[in-house]
């Protein structure tokens, strides 16, 4: 990458706005955007939006540039500064999405900072400064995206979320990633059930009867359940046919820029199934 910024930068002289207040980074030749993907609640027969992932969509002059090759080529002294001013950058632009209230998921891999006291010192100051974008510590959910080597540095950074009130997901649940010793160290609020793994699972004919028992088996761990990479009926079905208390993916609703007019409009459960799967019993948490 070229004009590759100095990771002792301030990441806020990174961003910038817009004409209309949206806020973009710039690194290097890229130019770096806030998009959000409503999370869906079951709730009687239609699906509400509660919350939104916040993700980054990188462009070049050329267009948009598919994020793991944008993330993939940013070289690991630089990887702190820019998922800095990533969270920076959804943070500023929540006010943008239009809509009150909505829960805020962004991710954090805590394997960039292994300096226990900075990351704590990152955290104590995003914290501090939630009411200036209309946030509060209640309304984020930190998305752990990896499996830190340092345990105890895993631990005092999500001690340190919870006692300013963020609440705890594990991304990427069914990978190598998430195993049952992180549960135990995390005590997660919220489990991400991976979009792949989901998927492939669905392949099988009794999909719902042996994904039933492992959301119970999640819930009764204390945490909410959401399946990820929703991109086809089949894949809704099993889903809410296990219990699953959040539901996310392409079949639902795509990621909209910042910016972008929110439909706040319920989608109907039956309509995203077809006509052919209304006949199939849905044993919903209410």
């Amino acid at each position: 990458m070229t004009g590759r910024p100095d990771r002792r930068r301030n990441a806020a002289e990174a961003i910038f706005a817009d004409e209309i207040g949206l806020q973009f980074g710039v690194y290097g030749e890229f130019r770096l955007w806030s998009a959000y993907q409503p999370i869906f609640a079951p709730r009687g027969r239609t699906l509400r939006a509660v919350a939104v992932e916040a993700l980054i969509e990188p462009r070049r002059a050329a267009g948009p540039v598919a994020p793991p090759v944008f993330f993939d080529g940013v070289p690991a002294s630089d990887r702190l500064f820019v998922e800095t001013m990533c969270r920076m950058l959804h943070l500023g632009n929540y006010r943008n999405i239009g809509v009150d209230g909505l829960t805020l998921f962004f991710n954090y891999n805590p394997k960039i900072n292994d300096h226990r006291g900075r990351a704590l010192a990152e955290i104590r100051l995003m914290t501090r400064h939630l009411g200036d974008f209309g946030l509060e510590p209640a309304m984020l959910v930190c998305e752990i995206t990896e499996q830190a080597a340092d345990e105890h540095l895993l631990a005092s950074l999500v001690r340190e979320m919870r006692r300013d009130g963020v609440r705890i997901a594990i991304d990427d649940f069914g990978t190598g990633h998430s195993t049952e010793a992180r549960m135990g160290l995390l005590l997660p609020d919220i489990i991400k059930i991976d979009g792949g793994w989901f998927a492939e699972f669905c392949r099988h004919a009794a999909a719902e009867r042996f994904f039933r028992p492992l959301v119970s088996m999640l819930h009764d761990r204390g945490a909410k359940v959401l399946v990820e990479g929703i991109e086809h009926a089949t894949h809704l079905r099993v889903a809410l046919d296990g219990g699953v208390d959040l539901l996310q993916g392409y079949h639902l609703a795509r990621p909209a820029l910042a910016g972008t007019i929110f439909n706040e409009e319920p989608l109907s459960i039956d309509a995203l199934l077809g006509t052919d799967n209304k006949v199939v019993p849905l044993h919903q948490r209410r």
